[in-house]
C-alpha cells in the first residue's frame, strides 16, 4: 500500500499534540490523509464513517476514554489498526489497551524518536511496544485476531540506543497556562537536585519567584542549594541580551556564555553521576517577540550545548503563542530540535 493511500485518523484533546503528531507523519513518513478528533466520541463516528487504515489514539481523552473508544471501534472499523499514544506508562494501562485490540503503544515523552518506528511496524501489520516496555509481553484479545494479524505477531521495539542510561535530552513542553508551566518545572527542578545535580532556571522575574516558593513547599532547601552553586536562576532576558547583536543570535558569544554557565555548575553538582540540568524559557521570549526564526536557532544551539556537556534540558513553551500557518511551521521546526515533546 501506498503511503499517499493510507489513511489516518489522530485523536488527542490537545490540539499542539496533534500537530505534532500529523507534522511527523506527514514530513517523515509521507502520509497525506491525515484525520483529526479530539474526543473519544468523534473518533468513533469517525471510524465508523471513514474506516481508516491508522488510528493514532490517546488514553485520557474527554467524553470517552480511548481504552473504551478503541473497544467500540474495534467492532465498527475491524481492519483499523490502533497505535495509542499516550502519557500513561503502567504496564496496567499499556496491557488494557492491547487487550482492546491496539497494534502498539508509545508514551507521548518517547514519541519524537519512537513514533515513525511505531507506525512502519503496526502498518506492516507487527505488534510495537515502546523502549521501556521491552521485556514484557503483552497480549491482545482473547477472540478471533483482528483482520491484518497472524499468528506469533512479531513485537517490535525501537533500536536500543547506546548508552541510554546516561543520554543527554533536550525537551520540550508545551503548557496551557502558567500553572501547568509552573507544575511541570518544578517537577523538573526538583528530580535534578534531590539527585545532587545542579539546575540552571532562565526564567521570567515572576516565574522565578514562583518556582522558588514552590520548590520551597516540595521540602527542598533552595538556600542551600544556592550556596553550593546548584541552583542557579537567571533572568531570561538579561541572559538573551549577552549573545544577541541586533536581534541576531551571535553563535560565538552563546557557546561562551553559556559554556562558562554550564562549567561553573558542573563544579556543583553531587552524587555518584552529577550531571547539570537546564529549564527556561529564552527561546519562547523570542517567539513572543514575533522572532520565530531566531527561536529555531536558539534551539539549534542548545542542542549543541546538550550533547557537548552530556546535560538535561527542558524547555517551556506557551501554547496560546502559536497561531496561523507561519506559527504552525515554527511548531514543528521547534519540536523537530528536541528529543522529547510534552504538554499539559
Amino acid at each position: 500500500m501506498g503511503t499517499s493511500s493510507i489513511r489516518v485518523l489522530v485523536v488527542d484533546d490537545v490540539e499542539a499534540f496533534r500537530r505534532f503528531i500529523c507534522s511527523t507523519l506527514h514530513e517523515k513518513l509521507e502520509l497525506r490523509t491525515i484525520l483529526e478528533a479530539s474526543d473519544g466520541a468523534e473518533a468513533i463516528a469517525l471510524a465508523q464513517a471513514l474506516q481508516p487504515d491508522l488510528i493514532v489514539l490517546d488514553i485520557g481523552l474527554p467524553k470517552l476514554s480511548g481504552i473504551e473508544a478503541a473497544r467500540r471501534i474495534r467492532d465498527l472499523a475491524p481492519h483499523s489498526k490502533i497505535l495509542f499514544v499516550s502519557q500513561e506508562s503502567s504496564v496496567e494501562i499499556v496491557q488494557a489497551a492491547f487487550s482492546v485490540g491496539a497494534s502498539g503503544y508509545v508514551v507521548k515523552t518517547d514519541a519524537g524518536r519512537e513514533l515513525p518506528t511505531a507506525v512502519k511496524a503496526v502498518l506492516r501489520g507487527e505488534k510495537f511496544v515502546g523502549i521501556r516496555f521491552v521485556g514484557h509481553a503483552f497480549t491482545g484479545p482473547s477472540d478471533a485476531r483482528t483482520r491484518g494479524s497472524v499468528p506469533g505477531d512479531k513485537v517490535v521495539a525501537p533500536l536500543q540506543l547506546p548508552n541510554i542510561g546516561t543520554a543527554h535530552h533536550h525537551e520540550v513542553g508545551f503548557f496551557s497556562d502558567d500553572a501547568s508551566f509552573l507544575e511541570g518545572f518544578t517537577q523538573f527542578i526538583g528530580a535534578a537536585l534531590r539527585a545532587g545535580n545542579a539546575v540552571i532556571v532562565l526564567a521570567t522575574e515572576s516565574h522565578r519567584d514562583s518556582l522558588l516558593w514552590r520548590l520551597q513547599a516540595h521540602g527542598l532547601d533552595v538556600g542551600a542549594a544556592v550556596e553550593q552553586g546548584r541552583y542557579i536562576a537567571l533572568d531570561a532576558a538579561d541572559t538573551l541580551s549577552t549573545f544577541m547583536v541586533k536581534d541576531l543570535l551571535d553563535p560565538v558569544r552563546f557557546f561562551k556564555v553559556v559554556g562558562d554557565l554550564v562549567m561553573n555548575a558542573a563544579k556543583a553538582a553531587k552524587g555518584e553521576h552529577p550531571r547539570v540540568a537546564a529549564c527556561g524559557e529564552c527561546a519562547p521570549l523570542l517567539l513572543a517577540q514575533g522572532k520565530g526564526e531566531a527561536a529555531i536557532r536558539l534551539e539549534q544551539l542548545w542542542n549543541e550545548i546538550v550533547v557537548k556537556y552530556d546535560m538535561d534540558t527542558l524547555c517551556g513553551y506557551p501554547l496560546g503563542g502559536f497561531h496561523g500557518d507561519r506559527d504552525s511551521y515554527t511548531f514543528r521546526q521547534i519540536c523537530a530540535e528536541h528529543s522529547a515533546v510534552h504538554s499539559r
